[in-house]
């Protein structure tokens, strides 16, 4: 037998059953009748296809199934209220009512309502559920998890529509991340801890865009003062991480601290996106000509190279309708210096020129 004639066929066979798959994957999609995204669908089912290979284990398929189900059902959950800040809030399913970590993280809750956010807890008891009370039914989303110790949802948003039941850690904290515009974080006991550290190395990494970060309790706690005992000793003095990792996040006991941390990160900054190697920061207001020579100054070293520019919206972003009204800044960005983009976001909200009356943004 000539293997080389054998192999060559197997290959026809191969590329003739692609392009069979491929124009029956487009026939769907075009019966299914999308009119937006048609690349990223066929992706989707492309991928999904790969999965009918005999050799791909069942336990895989129930696993990528679920998370795709999971995903799909909160998607469509949180689509209408994209455009509203959100805080998740998390912290101990043991803090009991009587407990002054419970009624901090309600007051909170409760005082960013009044703000005009909305809040995401895990929906169980404890801390997640001081947030959901404070901030009523009708201002929050619950994304529960499914424990075999627990029972469920808590009776303050309990068959709410904004509830969403997960199966598996890692969609319910890709849900948490996604859909959030700022993240206060509660004592609690190893998944707490573990949130925490995951939000902060998606954040450090730049994997998850910048946002309020911040280690809450209650007046005269120590917990989150323990905590950084350990992270200046074991991390930041063995050279772990950056100093300038710090700015990420901010420790308080201070109500007022906590609220004005979350709701004046979005005074004047809207969001970021990268277009090509250019990171772009929008915001409301543009700084003035002065205004952008001391930002250079205080922050051009976080550039791989040229400058932090003014720029008028791109042609990715018209295209995409994306931000249309914002004003810009760009730089090429080092992908390391996030403690110091983080303090960039500060200048851009600090600008002298934005004291003529801008309010704080709300939406």
């Amino acid at each position: 037998m000539n293997t080389t004639l054998t192999q060559d066929s197997r290959f026809k066979n191969s590329m003739h059953q692609s392009t069979l798959l491929h124009d029956e994957i487009v026939a769907l999609i075009d019966k299914l009748g999308p009119k937006k995204n048609r690349d990223l669908i066929f992706q989707l089912l492309s991928v999904c296809v790969n999965f009918a290979d005999e050799e791909t284990d069942r336990l895989d398929i129930k696993i990528a199934s679920s998370a795709l189900a999971e995903l799909s059902n909160a998607f469509s959950t949180f689509r209408a209220y994209r455009n509203q800040h959100k805080l998740t809030i998390f912290g101990s399913a043991r803090t009991t009512k009587d407990d002054a970590d419970y009624r901090a993280a309600h007051d909170l809750a409760q005082a960013m309502v009044e703000n005009g956010w909305m809040i995401i807890t895990g929906a169980g008891p404890g801390i997640m559920e001081a947030g959901i009370e404070g901030a009523g039914r009708e201002n929050s989303f619950g994304v529960n998890i499914k424990l075999p110790f627990e029972g469920g949802a808590n009776l303050f948003i309990a068959q709410d529509p904004k509830l969403v039941e997960m199966k598996y850690f890692f969609t319910r904290k890709l849900i948490f991340m996604k859909e959030s515009h700022a993240f206060l974080i509660l004592p609690g006991g190893f998944g707490t801890l573990d949130e925490a550290f995951e939000l902060l190395t998606l954040v450090q990494t730049g994997k998850s865009p910048l946002a309020p970060i911040v280690f809450y309790e209650a007046k005269g706690g120590n917990y989150w003062n323990h905590w950084l005992d350990y992270v200046n000793k074991q991390l930041f003095e063995r050279g772990m991480v950056s100093p300038q990792d710090s700015a990420l996040y901010l420790i308080t006991d201070s109500h007022e601290k906590a609220v004005d941390e979350i709701v004046s990160f979005y005074r004047n900054y809207h969001s970021m996106r990268w277009v090509g190697n250019l990171l772009i920061l929008r915001m409301r207001s543009a700084p003035s000509k002065s205004e952008m020579k001391a930002i250079n100054r205080d922050f051009g070293h976080i550039c791989q190279s040229g400058t932090i520019e003014s720029i008028p919206i791109t042609g990715t972003e018209k295209g995409e309708k994306d931000g249309l009204d914002l004003a810009r800044v760009a730089l090429r960005f080092d992908k390391s210096s996030h403690g110091e983009l983080r303090n960039l976001v500060n200048a851009l909200n600090g600008l002298s020129s934005l004291e003529i009356n801008l309010p704080i943004q709300t939406r």
